[in-house]
């Protein structure tokens, strides 16, 4: 089997098995009363059911849809080469029937669509470059909402407070909570846990693990995935070791020289169409051609897995993209 149809098929495999897609149950209710919840280590209270929800990233907007809330939705913003994310997506009939608001999540694009609540997360949307922060959005009138995955930690710039399936359990909650869907959150918590424990019930035991590079993107420096982002879970309960899990950050460069004395057997490649230089081809041509990485394990036996940017950022394919990285490991040996 040739690399590219590993990447492929494998690819294909995890649109079939997107979980939560179907969301059964009622209509939330139009009304809804004060609602507090836990927010990035902070109080949070929202005074009422939002109904004009404005949100940045492809994986933030599918926490909304999976959680059938396409309905509350004021817009919604992505980056250039998100296309693939929707087209590849689950509830793509959602981004369909949904305003796109384009690529920019700007103060501009923000006011324009007059929203009463907002979601995003630091270095999601929210910059202090920018001028879009939590504070900002509080200016409006409206209620800023923060990814988990992408929360502070505390006196510091660094992202992540607790695992990442922690944090995408924790914002179905708050979400559910506060549009009054708690049942169907709680539904696809539980849809989920029974997802990850059957694709780690086949993980080899710890001496064993493969060990794999989540590999993002390289200006010039490789940007990869530490403890605190959704791929350090996705591949541990896949049954392989994330080789930066010691980085206590979420997404942060590192370099070309660690990773290749970290010597991956697998490497996982974010799949995004920003420019020529980040198509899942490129990225193998240059890991190839790297004088360094090109002596490492993986790329002597090609083994690279490619996934949807949605399914490694916190989002609702999180889960399903663990059955995917677990069936191409043991493919491979691992």
């Amino acid at each position: 089997m040739t690399t590219r149809s590993v990447i492929m098929g494998l690819s294909a495999l995890l649109v079939l098995s997107g979980c939560g897609a179907q969301v059964e149950g009622a209509a939330p209710s139009t009304g809804g009363g004060e609602v507090s919840v836990e927010n990035c280590g902070a109080p949070l209270t929202v005074p009422g059911r939002p109904d004009r929800v404005v949100t940045n990233d492809t994986g933030i907007t599918e926490i909304m849809f999976a959680l059938g809330l396409s309905d509350r939705m004021a817009g919604y913003t992505t980056y250039a080469g998100k296309e693939r994310d929707i087209e590849s997506s689950p509830w793509r009939a959602d981004f369909e029937r949904t305003t796109s608001l384009g690529d920019g999540f700007t103060r501009e694009v923000i006011q324009s669509a007059d929203p009463d609540f907002v979601f995003a997360g630091w270095n999601y949307g929210f910059k202090e470059s920018t001028g879009v922060t939590p504070e900002w959005i509080r200016g409006l009138g409206a209620t800023p909402y923060q990814l988990t995955e992408a929360c502070r930690q505390p006196g510091s710039a660094e992202r992540g407070i607790m695992p990442p399936l922690d944090a995408l359990y924790a914002d179905l909650t708050n979400i559910g909570d506060i549009f009054g869907v708690r049942d169907r959150a709680d539904a696809l918590v539980t849809d989920y846990r029974v997802t990850v424990t059957k694709a780690n019930a086949t993980a080899p035991a710890a001496n064993r693990r493969s060990r794999v590079f989540l590999f993002d993107s390289a200006d010039p420096n490789p940007f990869t995935a530490g403890r605190y982002a959704a791929p350090e879970q996705i591949i541990s309960e896949a049954g392989g070791t994330n080789i930066f899990g010691d980085l206590a950050d979420s997404w942060a460069s590192t370099s070309w020289e660690a990773a290749a004395q970290r010597d991956p057997q697998v490497i996982l490649i974010v799949d995004y169409g920003a420019g020529p230089e980040n198509t899942v081809e490129a990225k193998i041509r240059q890991l190839r051609a790297h004088p360094l990485m090109s002596q490492t394990d993986a790329v002597r036996h090609g083994r690279f897995l490619a996934l949807p940017y949605a399914a490694l950022v916190e989002g609702p394919r999180n889960p399903a993209a663990i059955t995917t990285v677990a069936r191409y490991l043991r493919s491979v040996g691992f």
